[in-house]
């Protein structure tokens, strides 16, 4: 299931109205409905990520608690259900989607998210659709969206419209679950038991909670002060069931930062690995935006030299940010298959490829949308190439840990086992350096799970170059 193109040339610079008569002003609409729109109008249109935005808009227009939380749920529902909505609106509008302005669109998808998943009542989800539409877009367009929202209304709720939609098998399983199906057959080559496929897929659905890491202060503390609990898996791991951590000292001094469990478990693989002979100097090949580096430059030994870096300048920069003061580290601009280090330099490399970012769908929800199954084999093909060269950087009885937050098999457990054809490689296993986490294991690898762990869907290999 796919989403038609988006047909940028209709939307206002900026993605703001144009002026028409009788339009009511912004500040007089229905103002979670906006910041709503406001999210999937930048998402659409800027290739904005939700979960950057949304917290910046809501800190902008200081919304009371009620309307912010409503806010959250429609803008990041409606974008996880994007696919789902599509199909339905798809049977009630003359004309392919592709060919409505964007504007619209994303309107209707608004409305129709209210009705079929939020029980919003009917009227109250299609009026406020209708003053939306007329003050962004106009009044012709608003006589469309009420005809099409009255529709979706009188159609019933979003199980009345799956068996209206005749899917069955995977197809349906997709419309139910807000997955694209070539999503849904990913995930099911990466569980052995097809009975956890649903629950994975379900998993990507819920809201998320909010973790930390205590980088340079006594998790103990941090959980005090932010009121949360320690995650269970890394010891340095708090979460929290809501609120905004950014308002934490701690968080704000940078001894501690927002990172999910997985991606610190991630970085530990690293430090806990075996390793022959001298542990003095460490890599972070692909490091921005710098999470798993500051976490590694916590948890190193003394004396132990880390360098950070990364191919985007800015991204560089944020590495720079979260490293801080941190004593005998560098950050260097720099692309991993093109190293400006010497072959065999570092005694540990962490490899946290540029991915496909199929496990964390449920903090990004409309990267499901954003990504396609013709992005996996490029990808595959760029971190094959990056993990050689992370092999090169180690010097021999070094280890490299590899890791993306994808369960795609491209991604993954293949692109591992054609390093491990190499003569000079060796796979080690994982599991045995988490043995508090109950369910890591996939082979050799570790995989990680929304549904059986509360991350994301992290996946985790230890190879040692040998010679």
């Amino acid at each position: 299931m796919s989403v038609p193109p988006r047909r940028q040339g209709r939307r206002p610079a900026g993605g703001r109205p144009k002026g028409h008569q009788g339009q009511r002003p912004r500040a007089q609409l229905d103002g979670a409905r906006l910041t709503a729109y406001d999210v999937l109008d930048a998402v659409s249109s800027r290739q904005a990520y939700a979960n950057l935005l949304l917290p910046q808009l809501l800190r902008e227009r200081q919304l009371d608690p009620r309307d912010a939380a409503f806010t959250t749920q429609l803008a990041y529902g409606a974008l996880r259900a994007q696919g789902t909505l599509d199909a339905v609106l798809a049977t009630l509008v003359s004309r392919p989607l592709a060919e409505l302005d964007p504007r619209v669109l994303d309107l209707l998808r608004l409305g129709a998210y209210q009705v079929l998943d939020l029980r919003v009542p009917a009227h109250a989800a299609v009026d406020t659709s209708v003053d939306l539409t007329r003050a962004i877009v106009g009044a012709g367009p608003a006589g469309l969206v009420n005809a099409v929202l009255r529709k979706v209304a009188t159609g019933g709720d979003r199980a009345a419209w799956l068996e209206r939609l005749a899917a069955d098998g995977d197809e349906r399983l997709a419309l139910a679950t807000d997955h694209p199906r070539w999503v849904v057959e990913a995930f099911r080559g990466a569980l052995a038991d097809e009975s956890e496929l649903e629950p994975a897929l379900l998993a990507d659905d819920a809201a998320p909670e909010v973790h930390l890491v205590a980088r340079r202060v006594p998790r103990d503390q941090l959980v005090e002060e932010s009121g949360g609990e320690p995650g269970p898996w890394s010891p340095y791991a708090v979460r929290l069931g809501s609120g905004d951590p950014g308002r934490l000292a701690s968080v704000r001094s940078g001894v501690a930062a927002v990172q999910d469990e997985g991606s610190q478990l991630a970085a530990l693989l690293l430090a806990r690995a075996p390793l022959e002979g001298p542990d003095a100097a460490w890599l972070d090949m692909c490091a921005g935006p710098g999470g798993k580096s500051g976490l590694l430059a916590a948890v190193r030994p003394a004396g132990v030299r880390l360098t950070a870096a990364d191919r985007a300048p800015h991204r560089a920069e944020l590495v720079r940010q979260a490293l801080g003061d941190e004593p005998d580290v560098e950050v260097l601009v720099a692309d991993g298959r093109e190293p400006p280090w010497a072959a065999g330099s570092f005694d540990r490399v962490l490899l946290d490829a540029p991915c496909t970012g199929l496990g964390a769908l449920r903090r990004r929800p409309e990267v499901r949308w954003r990504r396609t199954a013709d992005d996996v084999a490029p990808l595959a093909e760029l971190q094959g190439a990056l993990l050689d060269s992370a092999l090169a950087s180690v010097r021999p009885g070094g280890v490299v840990a590899y890791v993306t937050c994808s369960p795609h098999a491209a991604e993954t457990v293949d692109v591992v086992a054609v390093a491990a054809a190499r003569d000079d490689v060796e796979v080690l296993p994982v599991a045995p350096l988490f043995p508090e986490v109950p369910g890591v294991e996939r082979g050799q690898s570790g995989q990680l799970w929304p549904h059986r762990h509360g991350t994301d869907a992290m996946f985790m290999a230890l190879l040692r170059r040998t010679r």
